[in-house]
């Protein structure tokens, strides 16, 4: 492979696997072979960086009070406005476990590993009032998310946050609860059609009694566990939780079902089933060893194809983490990064259903584009735009930031800062304005993009209009 070559398949590479590459290091890497490159990526410490937003204390302290005003038939105001205030502050921990989760992608040196945590945030889609539980659930996914998928599978299935989300705290022996059974199976492993609705029920009865305590701790009640025979997956015996766990993974359905959504969030929405199953066989026989299988997938020289690259419209985390990677970009008032979220149909940690997010096209209309491409003048030209006369709905969403009617002309204060001394150091000094449209750019740099940007003086201006055209909504 010659150097050409290798720069724009690492370029890829870290795209997809990461949230994009300084061109620096790109220029460095382009030199190294790609199989040395990608055995890198999966380098990284031991133990991984949890997220630390709300402390076991904190929580413990407030489910003591909690435990305390339940066991009241009636409470005072005082009480009341105690609760109240517990409300306030876990609804003020789950915004800033939010902006922690962003910043540390921003911020990542194991950006693989972050993006795996994001794919398996998405596949294991969960919502939780409870701040302490959804932060559980995701050092969960960030701990297994490139090790053992029979370990993820267990913890994610085993953490309070899941199993507060699908009822299996209520699910009991006499009175089966099956709506996490039903989603294990339909969601998390096998897929639709690979099991039937009588396999669904024996499997609830196998669950019956995984719950977790006050501490937040999973536990088994042995009270209320069904100790009968059950019949699951044409197997009779007597099923425990984890046994149908083992079940499930003994399916190469599973194995299918799995790198079929990684084969979509990593290389094409069109999945192409003969990839699919080279993963699937990988997958397999190295027992869902996650690591394995990401190497598969990134060594295959169809990863690299041209109708794999710059075929993906990135989601909007990945737009806002790529963006702010790239330029250094410091966020004054995080809470911007909230409000980007929800206008643009990603809001971390509340997925729209247990499905996660459909991504894709459903990432695009044509009011969240135009905020898209509004984003980097946002964000780059020192977080502030302006806009003559209303407002058009897409910028009302950010200016809904400042809760004031707005004079006119309109200011959006997003009050972002880019290291542009940082971003500018790293490119070559005789850099023309197409190569860098280039670098940005995951599609070709075709004649209209090179006409546009080629009237610029200023690198800093081309870097601007190019990320805030089409082409860079895709990876």
């Amino acid at each position: 492979m010659d150097r050409k070559d290798n720069f724009i398949n690492v370029k890829h590479l870290y795209n997809r696997a990461g949230f994009g590459i300084s061109y620096t290091e790109l220029h460095d890497k382009s030199k190294v072979r790609l199989s040395r490159t990608v055995d890198r990526l999966f380098d990284g410490p031991d133990a991984p960086e949890d997220l630390q937003t709300v402390t076991e204390e904190e929580y413990l302290d407030q489910q003591l009070v909690l435990s305390a005003l339940n066991g009241k038939k009636e409470q005072t105001p005082e009480e009341k406005l105690q609760r109240e205030e517990i409300t306030k502050t876990r609804n003020e921990k789950s915004r800033k476990l939010n902006i922690d989760w962003i910043s540390q992608m921003i911020n990542s040196k194991t950006p693989l590993l972050e993006k795996a945590t994001l794919f398996w945030h998405g596949h294991f889609a969960c919502r939780s009032n409870n701040p302490f539980y959804a932060q559980q659930l995701n050092n969960i996914q960030r701990k297994y998310a490139m090790g053992s998928f029979k370990n993820l599978l267990t913890a994610v299935s085993q953490s309070p946050a899941m199993l507060d989300y699908l009822n299996n705290q209520q699910n009991r022996k006499g009175r089966p609860n099956e709506n996490f059974a039903r989603e294990l199976m339909e969601l998390f492993t096998l897929g639709r059609g690979n099991y039937s609705e009588k396999d669904i029920k024996e499997a609830a009865r196998a669950f019956t009694g995984w719950s977790y305590n006050k501490t937040g701790q999973f536990v088994f009640n042995q009270k209320v566990h069904d100790e009968q025979e059950k019949t699951f997956l044409g197997d009779t015996g007597n099923f425990d939780g984890e046994a149908i766990i083992d079940k499930i993974l003994a399916k190469r359905n599973t194995a299918m079902f799995i790198c079929r959504k990684l084969y979509i969030f990593f290389v094409n929405d069109k999945p192409n089933e003969s990839h699919i199953a080279e993963l699937a066989n990988e997958f397999y026989a190295t027992q869902y060893n996650i690591t394995a299988v990401m190497k598969k997938l990134f060594m295959a020289d169809w990863f690299y194809a041209a109708e794999n690259r710059g075929n993906k419209i990135k989601s909007p985390v990945e737009l806002l983490v790529n963006l702010s990677r790239e330029f250094g970009v410091t966020y004054h008032k995080p809470q911007i990064l909230i409000q980007l979220q929800t206008s643009l149909g990603q809001y971390l940690f509340n997925p729209p259903n247990v499905s996660g997010w459909p991504g894709g096209k459903s990432w695009i209309d044509s009011s969240s584009l135009m905020l898209r491409m509004k984003i980097p003048s946002l964000v780059l030209n020192d977080g502030i735009l302006d806009f003559d006369g209303k407002a058009d709905p897409e910028d009302e969403a950010v200016i809904a930031l400042n809760r004031k009617p707005a004079p006119k002309p309109v200011k959006s204060y997003v009050n972002a800062e880019a290291n542009w001394p940082a971003f500018l150091k790293t490119l070559p000094k005789n850099m023309q304005q197409t190569e860098l449209a280039a670098f940005l750019l995951q599609p070709a740099v075709g004649k209209k993009i090179s006409e546009l940007v080629s009237r610029n003086t200023k690198l800093k201006n081309t870097a601007i209009a190019v990320t805030s055209m089409p082409e860079y909504q895709l990876c």
